[in-house]
């Protein structure tokens, strides 16, 4: 089973990590790589990003002559995807038990960071009675 598991974290002006101290922010990256170079030598990471803050999004749809419209950026949001993983497994209580590994990333101080990982399923295609 593939699974999708996605990182928020607060907003709350500029990403947050980029006032860290020099070493708790390369202490969270060094993580970062051993996370993903563990679940590489397991098998089970398919794909992982960590993904620009929300000061250079935009959400972009098409107008009625198809050329993008972009909007953004939304400093108002509560939160933000930082990052993903995309795993497979054999059960969602395996990427229920990486999502929890990935929300104890270090964060200032060493102190774990707990935060918010959404896991979701990665679906191979659609129902089989709609397809």
């Amino acid at each position: 089973m593939k699974y999708m598991l996605m990182m928020n974290t607060p907003t709350g002006g500029a990403y947050q990590v980029a006032s860290w101290p020099q070493k708790d922010l390369q202490a969270h990256i060094a993580f970062m790589k051993g996370f993903a170079k563990k679940l590489g030598a397991s098998g089970e990471l398919l794909g992982a990003e960590g993904l620009a803050g929300p000061d250079q999004a935009k959400s972009v749809r098409a107008g009625a002559d198809g050329k993008p419209i972009t909007d953004g950026v939304f400093p108002e949001s509560k939160e933000f995807l930082a990052g993903y993983w995309i795993v497979e497994v054999e059960n969602p209580e395996r990427a229920y038990a990486i999502a929890a590994e990935a929300s104890a990333a270090p964060g200032p101080g060493g102190k774990p960071l707990n935060l918010s990982i959404e896991v979701r399923q990665v679906m191979s295609g659609p129902p089989p009675d709609i397809a």
